[in-house]
C-alpha cells in the first residue's frame, strides 16, 4: 500500500512552468510564472508605486561595513490614507454602539443584549487585528554584499558561519516519502558553502525505509548534486525541477547541457523505482532472514548488513514498535574536507565532464530519538529538541534552519539571504530569527481553499515586520542557536555568556554543555568530531526520554512543549525575552512545499492551529504576562492570534439567526430596522475599503483576499467554534486536545492532479456549515416568499429583502464550501446554482402556500402551541 501511494504522489509534486532571468550575477527565475494563477503577485515595477527606501537603526560606527539589507516602508500617499480609513471606521463602530445604546429593543432585550455584546466583541477583536498593521515594512536582503564581505572572489574561502539544518519526517506513508528525500536533495545541492552546513534528518517514526532511503540519496547526490553546480539549476529538488515545462538555461556549458541532462533525468527516474520498491525490499529481505532465524519466534526488520534494525519493526514487537524502540544515530555523509574535489573528466566509463566542478557533499544525519511508553514525546517539539542536542555534539552551528519533510529549497540563495539579516552590523546580533513565507505547489489553480494565504503571509507578516517581528510559522525558519537555548540578546545581558552556573538546566551531559558557549558564537564555522564510543555514548544519552526530566526543556529551552501550535509559542518565548525576528519574501519563493486541497484536511489542519492558538491564550505563554521587553503592539498582536476563535461563536449565532425569521414574521434584532442596517452597511463596507489597501501593499490579487474572506467564513462557522468547545472541555477536564498529523497522501493520478480537491471525506466538522447553509438558503426562499405575498414595495418586504442581502453575502462566502461537500459534482458549479435556485424556490413556494392557507400570523400560530416564548416581538403588523 505505501509503495502504491509514493506512485500516487509523483504527478502531484510537479509545478508549473517557470523562467528564469539572470540579475548582478545572481541566478533568478521569473517569479511570475513561480505560482499559480490564484496566487500571482504585482510585478517589480508596480512594488515600486508602493514602496519606498528608508533608513533603519544606527548606522555602524565603521563606515566601511557595508549594510546586508534594505528597509522599505509603504508610501505615505497610501499609508496615510490607509491609517485614515482605518480612524473613521473606529469612530464609525463608537458611533454605531452609542446610536444602538440609544435605541434598545424593548420588544426582545435578550436578543438586543446578545447582540450588543457580540457586537462589541466584533470590535475589540477587529482592533486587536488592526492595530499591528499600521507600520507594514518590507526588508530585502543584499546577497551581493554578504558575498563580497564573506567570501573571496580569489582564493575562494569563506568566512560564513555554519549552518544546520533539521528536516523533521514521521511516517513514509502520511508523509510520502518522496517528498522527503527531494527536500534532503535540495539542501545538500544548495549553493552555500558545502562545509559550512550539515543536514539532519529526524525520523520520528523510527523506520528503516527511511534510513535505507537517505543511502540511496546519498548515493544519487553524488550526480545530482555536481549536475547542479555545473548548469545552475534551479529549483534543486529533481522532481519538481523535471517537472517545469519550460528550463531556459542558466548555466555557461550550454552544448554539454542537453546529454547532462537526458542522462541525469533517466538516473533520477531510476531513482524513483529504488525509493519506491524500498517497502518491498526490505520487507522480502526480512522475511528471507527471518526464515533463517526462528529460534527466537519473532519477525524483525533487518537492514541489508544482516543485523536487526533498532527502530520500529514491519511486524512490531516489543522495544521494536512506534512510541517504543531505541535511539539512533546515523552518519550518512561524514563531514567534507575544507578544500575542494574537482571532479573526473568525462570518460568511456563516465560520461559526465565534472573537472571544474566541486564534488563535495555536505554532512547528512539520519537519527530517531528514543521513544518509551510513559512518556510524553512531544510530537514535533521533542524531536526538534533532540536533534537540537545531537547537532551540537555532531556540527554545533551558530544557526539553524528547520524544515517540514515536505519543504524543499526553491531557490538556492536562502541561506545567504537569511544571513544578511542575522550578520547586518545594525541589530543583527539581535535577531532570533528568520521567517521565511510558505508558498506552495500543486494548489488548484482557483485556490480554492485558500491554501496559498497571501493575506496572512505578504500582509500580516510585512505588518509584524515593522514591530518586534514575524511569529514563528514552523518551517523555513532560520534559528540562531544561543535564542533556542533560551539565552538573553546581548541587548539585554552582560557582555560574556554564562552556562556553567545553569549547567542543570540543560541536562547531564557535559559534552553538549561545553559545546554551548560555541554554539552561541556567531563567526563559528563547522567543526568535525570523531566518533568515539565516548562521544557515541553521549549522543544515545541525549536522545533518551528521561534526558529533559527536571530540566526547562520545552518550557524556557528548546521548542515550547505541551501545546498543539509549539511554532508560535517558541517564538512568542524569544519575543518576550527582547529578540527581534524578521521576515524575509524574496523571488523566486526561498522554499516550498504542499499544502492540503480536500476539504476536510484542510479544515483539520486548521483545527489544530485554532484550537493551539486558544491553548495559547490560557497558557503562561498569555501575551498579557509577557514582560516589558515585549513592544505594545507586538503584544497585541499575540493577543490577536491568541484569541481570534472566540469571536466565530458570534458570528456562528448571527449565521443561524435567520431561523427565527422562519417563525416570526416580525423578529428584529434592533430598531428602526432601516438605520441599523444602514450602518452595518457603512461598517462592513469600511473594512472592505481597508482591505483595498491591504491588497494595494501588500502585492496581492483580488482572488487572494475574496478566498481569504470566502475560507474565514467557512472556518468560523465549524472549525473556530468546534476549537473553542475543545478549549472548554480541557478547562473543565484537565485532558489535553489530540490533534492528528495532516496527511499529505493524495488521491492525484497522472489523469487529474487535483482529484484529491473533488474527494468528500465526511466527519462531524462539516455539520455546522451544512447547518449555516441550509438555513440561510432557506431564509432566501421565505424573504421572496414574503415579498411575493405583501408586494415588494411594502414595509415589511422591504425589511425582508434587506434581511435577504445578509443571506446572500453569506452563501457567496459559503460557496468554496458548498462545492467541496458535492464531491466529483463539484467539477461543474453550474449544478450548485441550479440546485440553490431550486431549493430557494421550493422554500418559498412552501412558504406562499402555507400562509394561504394559514392567513394569520405565525407567531399567533406558535403562541396557540403554546410556544409563545419562542416569538419575540409584536405579533401585530406594522
Amino acid at each position: 500500500m505505501a509503495a502504491a501511494v509514493t506512485r500516487r504522489i509523483n504527478a502531484s509534486l510537479h509545478v508549473e512552468a517557470t523562467g528564469n532571468s539572470a540579475a548582478d550575477g545572481e541566478i533568478r527565475r521569473d517569479s511570475a510564472a513561480a505560482y499559480s494563477p490564484a496566487a500571482k503577485r504585482i510585478n517589480d515595477a508596480k512594488d515600486s508605486d508602493v514602496w519606498v527606501a528608508v533608513q533603519e537603526g544606527d548606522m555602524p560606527g565603521d563606515s566601511t561595513q557595508a549594510l546586508l539589507f534594505l528597509t522599505m516602508k509603504v508610501k505615505g500617499s497610501i499609508l496615510h490614507p490607509y491609517r485614515f480609513v482605518i480612524l473613521l471606521r473606529l469612530i464609525a463602530v463608537f458611533a454605531f454602539f452609542i446610536w444602538r445604546i440609544q435605541h434598545r429593543n424593548h420588544d426582545g432585550v435578550w436578543l438586543w443584549f446578545m447582540s450588543m455584546v457580540g457586537d462589541v466583541w466584533f470590535g475589540f477583536s477587529w482592533v486587536l487585528n488592526q492595530l499591528p498593521k499600521l507600520n507594514p515594512t518590507k526588508r530585502v536582503p543584499n546577497i551581493t554584499a554578504i558575498r563580497d564581505k564573506y567570501e573571496s572572489s580569489t582564493s575562494g574561502e569563506s568566512k560564513l558561519p555554519g549552518i544546520d539544518v533539521f528536516v523533521t519526517t514521521v511516517d513514509p506513508v502520511d508523509e510520502p516519502i518522496l517528498y522527503t528525500v527531494n527536500s534532503i536533495l535540495s539542501i545538500l545541492a544548495t549553493d552555500y558553502p558545502v562545509e559550512k552546513y550539515a543536514c539532519y534528518l529526524s525520523d520520528d517514526g523510527g523506520t528503516l525505509v527511511h534510513y535505507e532511503a537517505m543511502f540511496e540519496v546519498a548515493n544519487f547526490a553524488k550526480l545530482w548534486v555536481p549536475f547542479c553546480r555545473k548548469h545552475c539549476i534551479e529549483p534543486r529538488a529533481p522532481e519538481n525541477y523535471f517537472g517545469v515545462k519550460r528550463q531556459p538555461y542558466m548555466g555557461s556549458m550550454q552544448e554539454e547541457f542537453m546529454s547532462d541532462h537526458r542522462r541525469v533525468r533517466r538516473e533520477y527516474e531510476e531513482f524513483k523505482v529504488r525509493i519506491d520498491s524500498l517497502f518491498n525490499t526490505i520487507y522480502q529481505r526480512s522475511e528471507t532472514y527471518n526464515r533463517k532465524n526462528t529460534k527466537d519466534g519473532v519477525k524483525a526488520t533487518w537492514i541489508a548488513d544482516g543485523t536487526q534494525w533498532p527502530g520500529t519493526w514491519i511486524e512490531q514487537a516489543e522495544n521494536h514498535r512506534k512510541g517504543q524502540h531505541a535511539g539512533i544515530v546515523k552518519v550518512i555523509l561524514n563531514h567534507p574536507s575544507r578544500k575542494p574535489q574537482l571532479g573526473p573528466p568525462a570518460s568511456i566509463d563516465n560520461p559526465f565532464d565534472f573537472s571544474n566542478v566541486d564534488m563535495r557533499l555536505p554532512m547528512l544525519v539520519y537519527l530517531s530519538r528514543e521513544k518509551r511508553p510513559g512518556y510524553n514525546h512531544q510530537k514535533k517539539a521533542g524531536a526538534m529538541n533532540a536533534m537540537l542536542r545531537v547537532s551540537a555534539l555532531l556540527s554545533n552551528a551558530p544557526f539553524l534552519i528547520n524544515f517540514d519533510c515536505d519543504h524543499y529549497i526553491n531557490n538556492s540563495q536562502a541561506f545567504r539571504a537569511a544571513m544578511c539579516f542575522m550578520l547586518d552590523p545594525r541589530d543583527g546580533q539581535n535577531t532570533a530569527f528568520v521567517q521565511f513565507p510558505q508558498r506552495f505547489d500543486d494548489v488548484d489553480p482557483t485556490d480554492r481553499y485558500a491554501n496559498h494565504n497571501r493575506v496572512f503571509f505578504d500582509g500580516t507578516m510585512l505588518s509584524l515586520n515593522g514591530l518586534q517581528g514575524p511569529s514563528y510559522l514552523g518551517t523555513g525558519t532560520m534559528f540562531r542557536r544561543a535564542a533556542l537555548y533560551g539565552m538573553e540578546p546581548p541587548r539585554w545581558r552582560a557582555d560574556t555568556i554564562k552556562v556553567i552556573s545553569k549547567a542543570k538546566e540543560f541536562g547531564e551531559s557535559t559534552l553538549f554543555i561545553n559545546s554551548m558557549i560555541d554554539g552561541a558564537n556567531q563567526e563559528r564555522s563547522i567543526t568535525p568530531i570523531f566518533l568515539e564510543e565516548s562521544v557515541n555514548n553521549e549522543l544515545s544519552t541525549l536522545m533518551t526520554c528521561a534526558y529533559e526530566d527536571g530540566t526547562p526543556w520545552g518550557r524556557d529551552v528548546g521548542w515550547v512543549y505541551n501545546i498543539a501550535t509549539e511554532d508560535v509559542v517558541t517564538g512568542f518565548r524569544m519575543h518576550r525575552q527582547g529578540w527581534r525576528s524578521i521576515y524575509c519574501s524574496i523571488e523566486p519563493a526561498a522554499f516550498r512545499g504542499t499544502a492540503p486541497i480536500n476539504l476536510t484536511e484542510r479544515l483539520l489542519q486548521v483545527l489544530r492551529w485554532s484550537g493551539g492558538s486558544l491553548e495559547m491564550f490560557f497558557s503562561h505563554s498569555n501575551a498579557f504576562l509577557a514582560g516589558p521587553r515585549m513592544q505594545h503592539l507586538q503584544r497585541i498582536a499575540y493577543l490577536n492570534m491568541s484569541t481570534y476563535p472566540i469571536v466565530t461563536i458570534f458570528i456562528l449565532a448571527y449565521n443561524l439567526f435567520p431561523v427565527m425569521w422562519l417563525i416570526s414574521e416580525q423578529f428584529y434584532i434592533q430598531r428602526p430596522f432601516g438605520p441599523y442596517i444602514l450602518y452595518l452597511i457603512i461598517i462592513i463596507a469600511m473594512i472592505h475599503v481597508i482591505g483595498m489597501f491591504e491588497v494595494k501593499w501588500a502585492s496581492i490579487t483580488l482572488l487572494d483576499w475574496c478566498r481569504n474572506e470566502q475560507f474565514y467564513m467557512i472556518g468560523a462557522t465549524g472549525v473556530y467554534p468546534t476549537a473553542v468547545l475543545y478549549m472548554a472541555l480541557k478547562l473543565i477536564t484537565g485532558k489535553g486536545i489530540h490533534f492528528r498529523l495532516t496527511s499529505k497522501q493524495t488521491e492525484a493520478c497522472s489523469n487529474d492532479k487535483f482529484a484529491d480537491l473533488y474527494v468528500v471525506r465526511w466527519v462531524p466538522l462539516l455539520i455546522p456549515t451544512i447547518a449555516v447553509l441550509v438555513v440561510n438558503v432557506a431564509a432566501v426562499g421565505v424573504a421572496i416568499g414574503k415579498a411575493a405575498i405583501w408586494g415588494l414595495f411594502t414595509e415589511q418586504a422591504q425589511h425582508a429583502m434587506l434581511g435577504m442581502v445578509f443571506n446572500v453575502w453569506i452563501l457567496v462566502l459559503l460557496y468554496p464550501f458548498a462545492l467541496g461537500i458535492m464531491g466529483q459534482w463539484g467539477k461543474k458549479p453550474a449544478i450548485l446554482f441550479i440546485l440553490q435556485l431550486t431549493s430557494i424556490s421550493t422554500v418559498a413556494i412552501m412558504y406562499v402556500t402555507f400562509r394561504t392557507i394559514y392567513p394569520s400570523d405565525w407567531s399567533e400560530i406558535a403562541t396557540s402551541l403554546g410556544k409563545a416564548e419562542l416569538v419575540s416581538g409584536s405579533s401585530g403588523r406594522k
